[in-house]
């Protein structure tokens, strides 16, 4: 007695499909589980036959057989309650209490005692898995229902129990199929900003190119305020930068709806280098994932642990970041625009030209040395946020934040047709090797820049970053080409003496 259908689980936040065989032969009555299950799917052996019970059926130790259930690939660790639905129903088909299940489905969902269908995570991508792989129909839990609507080109029908699931699929009830989810972005509210011309153009500049930034001035100058406001800027995602970020967030059992704008991630300065850029026991996604396609802020960068600093240096450079455990390695997307801010000494108050510094120099030195000259190589922007006087306060014009964003968007679409044959999409991503393709200069640009290497004596990957700020310059200023000025103005950006107001 032989019985075959089909699961998925996830490794990581990768759903991977299981082929689920179950098969009954004589012997002592057993219930066995092979195919490297984790504690959650070994446990679902009291689960289901619970659930079996609760709907009269014959659970696998009432009968005089040894019931072996194979979960392929073998290789792969199979994690998660949602097997408990797909393993029932093969058990269910393989000892003759239902006819043959279609082929054309798989199933999702953990059982409980009483026989219901329990919510699972990760239904975003494993439902996409299965349209991938050419499946048509699905039955998921019904807490579930409103997620699995979010994908198209599956029937999918969301169930409550074990035994409606049963009495559905030998054709005793009709079920109508999940309808499509609807999807809402709450409109942005069209604020009033009071920004100095110049900190405008760098929050243009970062938001337009994706350019890493670091804010730096005493306490109260709006630092935090201005990473919000960048946050309300960026275009909403594509729907395919949707699907990418939202199936992350629902492997880990966080989806509420479709993420249409970018996300923004704002850890303490207290939080574990585990919570921020992932591992643990499972090697689960950090807050450095969860940014993926959208914002990670710092507020007060130099008070975060040594280790997250110089950890959070492989994602700011290649885009991903990769959690080595003793038993796995899982590499997760990790793209995200890194904005940051600091006090420039303990204190707070140090350049500051209307309170006194009270810190010692040898406490100066040692709040500076928390941020590494490999971690400022990897900002595009450092800026120093003076306090600002009350004439001038009172003196700023006001801008609505839709203008900002409507020039970010214009921004962007330049470079996407500028890119459009790439991989990437904005200016801060294009690839050393594709520099020269991209970024062109005449005798005066390069000779102006040959000057400031040798003056600066600044890195390889410090001059691509300012050649790729500079680029994002002439894109604001409508120039087809980099001129010397766009140079200077980002070699500006650049100077670490900006986060000490010493610039």
């Amino acid at each position: 007695m032989y019985a075959k259908t089909f699961g998925i689980t996830l490794c990581g936040i990768k759903p991977i499909l299981v082929e689920i065989e179950v098969a009954l032969s004589r012997g002592l009555p057993s219930f066995q589980i092979v195919g490297l299950p984790d504690q959650s799917v070994n446990e679902s052996k009291e689960r289901i036959s619970l659930a079996l019970n609760s709907i009269k059926a014959k659970k696998p130790n009432s009968l005089p057989y040894r019931t072996s259930v194979n979960l392929a690939p073998a290789e792969i660790k199979k994690e998660g309650p949602q097997l408990d639905l797909p393993i029932a129903l093969a058990y269910l088909q393989a000892s003759g209490q239902i006819k043959n299940l279609p082929k054309d489905f798989f199933f999702l969902g953990e059982l409980g005692f009483d026989g219901s269908l329990k919510k699972v995570k990760g239904v975003l991508p494993m439902l996409l898995l299965g349209k991938e792989l050419n499946f048509k129909k699905v039955i998921v839990p019904k807490e579930n229902e409103r997620e699995a609507g979010l994908v198209e080109g599956l029937e999918i029908y969301a169930l409550e129990d074990l035994k409606k699931v049963v009495d559905f699929l030998e054709g005793k009830i009709l079920i109508e199929p999940v309808a499509k989810s609807e999807n809402f972005v709450d409109k942005e509210e069209d604020v009033p900003l009071l920004l100095d011309p110049i900190l405008e153009r760098v929050v243009l500049i970062s938001a337009s190119g994706r350019h890493n930034l670091l804010l730096a001035g005493p306490p109260g100058t709006g630092k935090s305020l201005i990473a919000q406001e960048i946050k309300s800027i960026l275009p909403n995602l594509s729907y395919e930068e949707s699907l990418e970020i939202s199936k992350i967030y629902s492997a880990l059992g966080i989806l509420d709806e479709l993420l249409l704008r970018p996300p923004f991630r704002n850890p303490h300065h207290s939080a574990s280098s585990v919570s921020i850029l992932g591992g643990g026991k499972d090697a689960k996604p950090g807050e450095v994932t969860l940014a993926h396609l959208g914002i990670l802020f710092f507020d007060e960068l130099p008070e975060f642990r040594r280790d997250v600093l110089e950890g959070i240096r492989e994602p700011l450079e290649t885009g991903q970041i990769t959690v080595s455990r003793a038993k796995e390695k899982i590499t997760y997307p990790a793209k995200f625009l890194f904005l940051a801010s600091m006090n420039p000494c303990p204190c707070g108050f140090y350049g500051d030209q209307e309170k006194e510094c009270v810190c010692k120099v040898g406490e100066i030195q040692k709040y500076r040395k928390k941020i590494s000259g490999p971690i400022l190589d990897r900002i595009d922007l450092l800026f120093w946020l003076p306090r600002m006087k009350s004439e001038k306060m009172f003196s700023l014009s006001e801008k609505k934040l839709s203008s900002l964003r409507n020039k970010v968007v214009e921004i962007s679409e330049r470079m996407k047709r500028r890119f459009q044959e790439e991989k990437f999409k904005f200016n801060s991503e294009i690839p050393h090797h594709k520099i020269k393709t991209y970024i062109k200069l005449d005798y005066e640009s390069e000779t102006f820049l040959r000057r400031a290497i040798d003056n600066y004596q600044l890195s390889l990957r410090s001059v691509h970053k300012i050649l790729r700020v500079a680029l994002t310059i002439a894109d604001i200023e409508n120039k087809d080409k980099i001129e010397t000025s766009h140079l200077a103005e980002a070699l500006q950006y650049k100077l670490s003496e900006n986060i000490f107001g010493e610039g």
